[in-house]
C-alpha cells in the first residue's frame, strides 16, 4: 500500500531575481496595464496597508521580509519531504499557455515524461535573467521525471471514471512551466541538489481566459477586436474529486508519494475589482479560516464565478490537494500564512503528515 504526504506551497516568480531588481507584478502592472485607472497608479491613492508596504523604497524593505518568511516554509516543507524519502513527488501546478495553446487546452494532463530540462535563468528574447542564486544564464536544470507512476495514475484515474489526459513529451514547452519549475527550485532554495522524481500534473486554472489572456493580464486583440472568453476551467468541485482519486489511486499503489499543490492564491493582476493592484484578501483569509479548520465542504461549495472574482484561479491547485487531503481524512499543519497588498498574491504554506 502507498505512502502519502501532502504539501501546499508557492511558486511566486519574483523569488528567484534579486529583491533590489524590483521584479514586482506590481511594477509592471503600473507600466504596461492600461485598464489600470490613472489616479490608481499613484501611491497616495491606494488602502493605508498598501502605502505603508510600499513604504519610501518601493517595496524593497517588505520585499526582504516577504521572502525571509517563505524561504523558511520552504525550508520546512523540503525539511518534510527529505524525512518523509518518497519515491516521487507529484505537482498539481497551472499552465498560463506555455506547454498547452491553442492546439489542446486539457483540464487535467498527467506530465508522465522521463526526464525534464529546464533553463530558468534564460528568458524566452534570449536575455540574462538574474537570479538569487548567482547562477549562469545557460545552466541547465535535470529532473527526473516518473513515467511508470505517471502510467498507473492515468490508468487509475480512467478506471475511477475521470477521462484523464497524458501526455509522453513536451508540445510547446521544452521543459517545464513555471509552477513546476519554480517549485523545485525553491524546494532546493539551499542548492542541496534534488533527486526525487518528479510527476507533473497540469491544470487548467486560467479557463476563460487562458488563451483570451495568454495566461496573463492583458486581454488579446485580433485586428483591434478583443478575444472571447474562453470555455471555464474545471469547478472547485471537480478539482477536489480529482484530488480525492488522485489519493485513492495512490493509496493502492506500491509507491510512496508526495502530493504537492504550487501556487499562490489571489493574483492582484486577475482582480479588476482591485484596479488589478492588490489581490483579494477577504475572499482568501475566508478561504484559509476554512482550510485551518479542515472545513473541506466549504471549499467544494464555491462556484468557478467566485474564483474568478476573487482572481483565485490558481487556488484550483490547492483544490486537488484539498481533495486529497479530505479523503486522507487530514487536516493541515499551517507553516505560514503571508498576506500582501504590493506582491501580488497571498500565500499558504502547510503541511498534511501522514
Amino acid at each position: 500500500m502507498g505512502e502519502i504526504l501532502g504539501a501546499g506551497i508557492t511558486h511566486y516568480p519574483p523569488l528567484i531575481t534579486p529583491d533590489e531588481d524590483r521584479g514586482f507584478p506590481l511594477t509592471r502592472t503600473l507600466k504596461h496595464n492600461t485598464n489600470v485607472p490613472e489616479d490608481m497608479k499613484i501611491p497616495t491613492n491606494w488602502p493605508e496597508p498598501m502605502r505603508i508596504e510600499y513604504g519610501e523604497d518601493e517595496g524593497l524593505k517588505s520585499a526582504g521580509e516577504h521572502r525571509e518568511r517563505l524561504v523558511k516554509g520552504f525550508r520546512q516543507i523540503r525539511s518534510a519531504i527529505d524525512d518523509f524519502n518518497p519515491d516521487l513527488i507529484l505537482i498539481w501546478g497551472d499552465d498560463q499557455y506555455e506547454n498547452f495553446k491553442e492546439d489542446i487546452i486539457p483540464s487535467f494532463c498527467v506530465l508522465a515524461y522521463d526526464q525534464f530540462e529546464a533553463k530558468p535563468f534564460t528568458r524566452s528574447d534570449g536575455s540574462f535573467r538574474r537570479n538569487v542564486w548567482d547562477e549562469a544564464q545557460g545552466k541547465n536544470f535535470v529532473y527526473k521525471g516518473a513515467p511508470q507512476a505517471g502510467r498507473a495514475l492515468a490508468t487509475g484515474l480512467i478506471n475511477e471514471g475521470f477521462d484523464i489526459a497524458y501526455s509522453y513529451k513536451p508540445l510547446h514547452e521544452s521543459g517545464l512551466g513555471h509552477a513546476f519549475l519554480n517549485t523545485l527550485l525553491y524546494l532546493d532554495y539551499d542548492r542541496k541538489g534534488f533527486d526525487i522524481p518528479v510527476l507533473p500534473i497540469a491544470v487548467n486554472c486560467y479557463g476563460s481566459n487562458v488563451i483570451r489572456n495568454k495566461g496573463g493580464a492583458i486581454t488579446q486583440k485580433v485586428n483591434g477586436v478583443e478575444l472571447p472568453f474562453d470555455p471555464p476551467g474545471p469547478s472547485p468541485e471537480r478539482c477536489m474529486e480529482l484530488g480525492a482519486a488522485t489519493a485513492r489511486v495512490m493509496k493502492d499503489s506500491p509507491y510512496k508519494v508526495a502530493l504537492v499543490a504550487s501556487s499562490s492564491w489571489s493574483h492582484a493582476f486577475l482582480t479588476p475589482k482591485n484596479n488589478w493592484l492588490w489581490p483579494d484578501l477577504e475572499s482568501d483569509y475566508a478561504r484559509f479560516e476554512e482550510l485551518r479548520d479542515g472545513d473541506y465542504d466549504a471549499w467544494k461549495r464555491i462556484s468557478t464565478d467566485q474564483i474568478e472574482d476573487a482572481g483565485q484561479q490558481e487556488l484550483l491547485n490547492w483544490m486537488c490537494l484539498a481533495g486529497a487531503m479530505q479523503e486522507m481524512g487530514r487536516k493541515p499543519e499551517i507553516l505560514d500564512y503571508v498576506e500582501t497588498y504590493v506582491f501580488n498574491s497571498n500565500k499558504c504554506l502547510a503541511l498534511f503528515s501522514p
